[in-house]
């Protein structure tokens, strides 16, 4: 557990486990770190591989610096990161604001990414119910006082007075999320898993647009199975996405490893 000094960033990450034919990077979600993420799934992946975690600009132990906090720069961040460790290549698993930024290093560094594991992931804005960002400026520090989110803040980051300017920055990334074209998403290079929960924030149908365009849903028994894969997890809602490891450990695994 140490920090990598990259792209002006003091950026944390820790390294569990050994094994695998590539690292895997676990990026978290926004206003999380990697206990309120991955505090259950990271063991059960780190039992079989090498499991690297990361804390994105401003959140958990890694302090805010002065830029937007985008996700073109959290991706280039963890690429900053492989090269710091040496690791020319790596699987990524991202949960929301992590499962973007994983997009992002598939679209936009594919020499970078082996495989892919987007769980709770839209490529445009019409992949999250509609209306559910309305008012998302008017989100204030104070509504998550008590979360664990906040929680952990409190106890990881370098400045706890920053959880205000954390909230800020991240209602900003959500009133303006980045968006891909089909066509990014067709040309994914990466055999690619989405998991969506059956009561996400992102709509089952774009889960299965997305799947479709990477190549899935097809009779499998006459065309093959395809390299992507698709998961809806029963009775989830979006927050409890990463609560569901017993599930969701396996399924990665056997994903990974095929």
């Amino acid at each position: 557990m140490t920090y990598a000094h990259v792209n002006g960033l003091s950026l944390w990450y820790e390294s569990h486990g050994t094994g695998g034919d590539r690292p895997l990077v676990l990026v978290h979600g926004a206003l999380s770190g990697i206990g309120t993420s991955f505090g259950t799934l990271l063991p059960l992946l780190a039992k079989t591989r090498r499991v690297i975690a990361v804390e994105l600009q401003a959140h958990g132990h890694t302090a805010d610096v002065d830029r937007p906090l985008t996700v073109e720069h959290c991706a280039e961040d963890v690429v900053a990161l492989l090269d710091h460790l040496g690791v020319p290549a790596a699987d990524v698993l991202g949960w929301s604001l992590g499962a973007a930024v994983a997009l992002r290093l598939g679209t936009d560094h594919a020499a970078r990414v082996g495989r892919l594991v987007l769980l709770s992931v839209s490529f445009h804005h019409g992949g999250i119910h509609p209306g559910l960002l309305d008012g998302i400026q008017d989100l204030r520090p104070e509504h998550l006082h008590g979360s664990e989110f906040h929680e952990e803040y409190l106890r990881s980051a370098p400045d706890p007075a920053g959880w205000p300017a954390l909230v800020a920055r991240v209602t900003r990334l959500d009133a303006d999320l980045p968006q891909w074209p089909a066509a990014a998403i067709r040309g994914l290079a990466a055999p690619t898993m989405i998991v969506v929960a059956d009561s996400d924030i992102v709509r089952p149908e774009h889960a299965v647009e997305m799947f479709r365009l990477l190549g899935g849903g097809v009779p499998g028994d006459l065309a093959g199975l395809p390299a992507c894969r698709l998961a809806v997890l029963p009775g989830t809602s979006h927050a409890s996405v990463p609560q569901r490891a017993g599930w969701l450990a396996p399924m990665i695994e056997d994903f990974l490893d095929a």
